[in-house]
């Protein structure tokens, strides 16, 4: 009988792989904004209230060039560098910077340096989902296929720094080294099973907040605004840049979006906003010449968040 590819695995041996319930009826979890001081609003569009920023279609043309990154994008350890590993910026740059990342939400996307079996450094981005436990990519925990030997297989460690900007560390780094993903990613390397999580030694959402996260159909997913930040490698180390437009197009176990990316935001959000707060429903992990994508929250996805949260 063949494994179901949502099979969860961690690297702690003495935990073994934890075998899921079937798949049942999905419930939201509801965010929390932390103890310290008070949420930023949104716009009521499903947008982030970002100074300066605007949706995308009220930009003019305009020409853009990358400035090289200061770490690999740890999507290039499995995926070899660009263009094999793109994640794309589709015409006008479209991401503004946020400087004020110690308040919520902003607070809830941390950096991530990544040091692999064979010590190199690579960077990406996770997003708490609960006081000790972030979201992120599967390529950003297990390296697969990477052809560098001794690199491929559960990352060393990960220093997580929740709202880092530039040389602030708002909430410190937090030194990681408990991990999580599934057969499909770490066995197979199907980008459709391309997620992850890790397990922090102390509970620092308790002090930053999170998001919820949760499954909703097709047709509530093409309706919904995209919205994003993380840490591009294209932009000044360390920097937390911000973007969001409408879904494109969805799969079953993927979602598309035109909204800006570019190597480094890995394991970035992909949520929305609405009258009772922020919800994850994609983590973001793959570019393309049209669109962007991430591995959307279907029921088994999410089950395995809500083990791995708790």
């Amino acid at each position: 009988m063949a494994q179901d590819p949502h099979t969860a695995v961690t690297n702690e041996p003495d935990d073994g792989a934890i075998t899921l319930a079937a798949e049942q009826e999905a419930v939201l979890q509801p965010p929390s904004e932390g103890t310290q001081g008070e949420a930023q609003h949104s716009t009521g569009e499903g947008l982030e209230h970002v100074e300066g920023y605007r949706r995308p279609e009220h930009f003019a043309p305009e020409a853009w060039t990358a400035p090289t990154a200061s770490l690999p994008d740890i999507g290039e350890a499995s995926f070899g560098p660009p263009p094999l590993a793109p994640e794309t910026v589709h015409g006008p740059d479209d991401r503004i910077q946020i400087t004020n990342t110690s308040v919520y939400p902003w607070r809830v996307h941390c950096y991530l340096l990544i040091t692999a079996r064979d010590n190199a450094l690579f960077q990406g981005t996770g997003w708490l989902l609960g006081p000790h436990t972030l979201a992120t990519a599967g390529h950003c925990v297990y390296i697969k296929g990477s052809g560098v030997a001794g690199r491929d297989g559960w990352v060393k460690s990960i220093q997580v720094m929740p709202g880092r900007n530039g040389a602030a560390l708002p909430y410190g780094s937090i030194t990681c080294t408990s991990f999580r993903s599934v057969t499909g990613w770490t066995t197979n390397g199907d980008e459709n099973f391309d997620y992850g999580a890790i397990v922090t030694p102390s509970n620092i959402g308790s002090t930053t907040g999170w998001f919820g996260f949760g499954v909703w159909s097709d047709s509530d997913l093409l309706k919904t605004t995209g919205n994003i930040s993380g840490y591009p490698g294209d932009k000044p180390s360390g920097t937390q840049w911000y973007a969001a437009r409408g879904i494109d197009s969805v799969a079953p176990r993927k979602v598309y979006y035109d909204i800006d990316t570019a190597g480094g935001q890995s394991g970035s959000s992909v949520y929305r906003i609405d009258s009772t707060g922020r919800y994850g429903f994609g983590i973001h992990a793959y570019g393309g010449s049209r669109v962007n994508s991430g591995t959307r929250f279907t029921t088994p996805v999410f089950n395995n968040y809500v083990a791995w949260k708790a």
